[in-house]
């Protein structure tokens, strides 16, 4: 009987022990390993990648034992990345980055997968549109701009990133909002050509994200006329935006750091919490403000409502491209 007793106790010590040791792993906070693999769906070296890099690197400070581990996978223009990310399992050890395409491909038959695949993060850029002349051009206003359009029908010619793209529907809803027809010379291997062809002549205007113009706008080849978006700047800070002039029209290229639909809310809240006080980093922002970029504080559901409307709005637009 004796020996029976104390073998139950024996086996009850050890079933407590069992107990309090799995309660201790399902405490440990996120991450019980350190590497956290993050997609991102564009080539290295590109504003993309800066910014998730920058985002990352700083993100890292705010997480003890957290260990990013960037992999870019760019075929198809990103859609390869969103969609591994979104097929991913959902445990906060692979994230990835999702860039404005995201709300338009679905619409072009190009991707399977749209912001409800994802949960949001922080998205560390949002760069909008800006309307930039040449310095020689005798335009010197938005107003001026609109009127001359309204004059001159199909006579103003805008560079843009390719029929479709971003920055082509930016111009189209320029069009639409102001009734004017604009003449739209595609550009598709991007910014470096649209500037030299504005530059050169070749063409009267862009409506493009300012970072690839930076430098011809300090040195005072080119001029912005206004910016597509709510508030100034910080990085032009005298050019007045679309909505101060009384035209209220955002268009934003932005990037979103994400989890795959389904990722356990603590993760989500440490990860959210840890932007937060990522943003306010003075060497985070410094980072950002020496590549040329302006970076953003948009966290979780805000960025998931900015993806929601841009998914929304596409959907309109690509509908009108010829």
């Amino acid at each position: 009987m004796k020996n029976k007793i104390t073998i139950l106790i024996l086996v009850t010590l050890f079933l407590s022990q069992v107990v309090l040791f799995a309660a201790g792993q399902a405490e440990k906070p996120y991450p019980t390993a350190s590497d956290v693999r993050v997609i991102i769906p564009k080539g290295a070296g590109g504003g993309t990648d800066i910014s998730a890099r920058g985002l990352l690197q700083y993100l890292a400070k705010q997480i003890p034992g957290i260990n990013f581990v960037p992999t870019n996978k760019p075929d198809g223009g990103g859609v390869t990345g969103m969609v591994e990310t979104a097929n991913a399992k959902a445990d906060g050890y692979t994230l990835g980055m999702v860039t404005v395409e995201l709300a338009m491909f679905p619409h072009q038959g190009k991707s399977p997968v749209t912001f409800e695949n994802f949960e949001s993060i922080a998205a560390p850029i949002a760069a909008p549109a800006a309307l930039i002349l040449p310095a020689s051009s005798p335009i010197n206003t938005l107003d001026e701009f609109i009127a001359y359009a309204k004059a001159n029908p199909n006579t103003i010619t805008v560079g843009n990133s390719g029929m479709g793209a971003i920055w082509h529907i930016a111009a189209m809803k320029f069009e639409e909002a102001f009734g004017v027809s604009l003449k739209h010379i595609p550009y598709p291997n991007g910014t470096a050509d649209i500037v030299a062809a504005l530059l050169g002549g070749h063409i009267n205007a862009t409506i493009a994200d300012p970072s690839g113009i930076k430098g011809q706008y300090e040195a005072g080849n080119v001029k912005i006329l206004a910016m597509m978006a709510d508030e100034r700047s910080n990085l032009y800070p005298n050019v007045p935006t679309f909505k101060e002039l009384g035209y209220d029209m955002a268009i934003r290229a932005w990037a979103v750091l994400v989890a795959p639909k389904g990722t356990p809310e603590p993760i989500l809240t440490i990860l959210r919490e840890a932007a937060r006080k990522t943003y306010d980093d003075p060497e985070y922002i410094n980072y950002f403000v020496r590549q040329g970029i302006d970076p953003v504080k948009i966290i979780g559901p805000d960025a998931d409502e900015m993806m929601k409307e841009d998914h929304a709005m596409y959907e309109v637009m690509l509908q009108k491209v010829k």
